[in-house]
């Protein structure tokens, strides 16, 4: 597929990613902001560092917009490439790693009620959301030390004659390159995904098999399965698969940027798991798409008056018309 054909695709997917993420990240921090500041929860200060992983990829989305528009080519100044694609992939590892800790906290809060209860503590979230961040900033550190590993190449970021961010790559660059892909695929990918899997199986298996369970709660339990395990199968996995095929082949796969698409609607996903997480995301999203709809109303109606204004006192130009050449005929 030449670029000319997948600028358009790439770039519709970044605005329909842009447009939706950060509306709906932003007001999910808020809800999970004032929460966390009221009433301190685990659940809470695991999906709250959850938005801040996607408002941190959606902040830098617009520069990956330019590099769409113009082909992949990156004309930005050049300490912004390594810059966005570091939060970029911390963003995806990092993610990826809340997913599977919010679905731990789910079946432990099943699978154990009264030990859970009696343990969760909120500090042990916060001590888990350090440890998340900095072992997804270090692993993918690897942008700033391949982009120096090989100076006669200036790095994957710019060459003598164009320029493109984090793409061509030297021999000695894809020595160190590749192997650490293939360990973020095994640690960062796997090893998430199986502990996700795991416990929202029977997350879901032990809700629906209690009786006092309303239905309305088994619904929602269900619903957060299916939307994490749908964003680690089509957001997460084809990404991290090339990593895979590239260690095999020794270099980094064409068909790569099309993977990290996948990976970027993460961001305009995660907000289906923060509605079926929290009763305030919920309240909150409902409030403000009600909002949103009165607003619309009103100026629709307030766009259809005039011409209603218009078309009446047409009508009744014309009914005047119709009067005179009725009285004219007559006469």
């Amino acid at each position: 597929m030449s670029a000319t054909i997948c600028t358009p695709v790439v770039l519709t997917v970044y605005i329909f990613t842009f447009l939706i993420g950060l509306p709906s990240n932003l007001l999910a921090f808020y809800t999970f902001l004032v929460k966390v500041r009221q009433k301190p929860t685990p659940i809470d200060i695991l999906l709250l560092n959850l938005t801040i992983s996607d408002i941190s990829l959606l902040i830098f989305l617009p520069f990956k917009m330019v590099e769409a528009i113009s082909n992949r080519a990156w004309t930005l100044p050049p300490f912004l490439c390594p810059l966005t694609s570091f939060f970029f992939y911390s963003s995806i590892y990092i993610s990826s790693l809340f997913l599977m800790a919010v679905s731990v906290e789910r079946y432990l809060g099943v699978a154990f009620p009264i030990k859970y209860k009696l343990r969760r503590r909120p500090a042990y979230a916060i001590a888990a959301s350090v440890v998340f961040w900095v072992v997804g900033c270090a692993h993918c550190s690897i942008v700033y030390i391949v982009q120096y590993q090989d100076p006669s190449q200036n790095g994957p970021t710019l060459s003598n004659n164009a320029s493109h961010c984090y793409e061509d790559f030297s021999p000695k660059q894809l020595l160190v390159l590749l192997p650490v892909r293939l360990e973020l695929f095994l640690v960062l990918f796997c090893v998430p995904f199986t502990v996700t899997i795991f416990c929202y199986v029977n997350f879901v298996r032990i809700l629906v098999a209690l009786p006092n369970i309303p239905a309305r709660r088994k619904q929602r339990a269900v619903g957060l399965a299916v939307a994490t395990l749908f964003n680690f199968i089509v957001c997460f996995a084809p990404y991290n698969l090339s990593h895979v095929v590239g260690f095999v082949q020794n270099k980094s796969p064409s068909w790569r940027v099309y993977t990290l698409l996948l990976s970027t609607l993460n961001a305009a996903l995660d907000p289906a798991i923060f509605y079926f997480s929290s009763n305030a995301v919920q309240r909150a999203f409902t409030k403000c798409l009600a909002g949103l709809w009165h607003k619309l109303s009103a100026f629709v109606a307030r766009c259809h008056l005039p011409c209603f204004t218009c078309c009446g006192e047409g009508g009744r130009e014309v009914e005047a018309a119709s009067g005179d050449e009725a009285e004219g005929s007559t006469t």
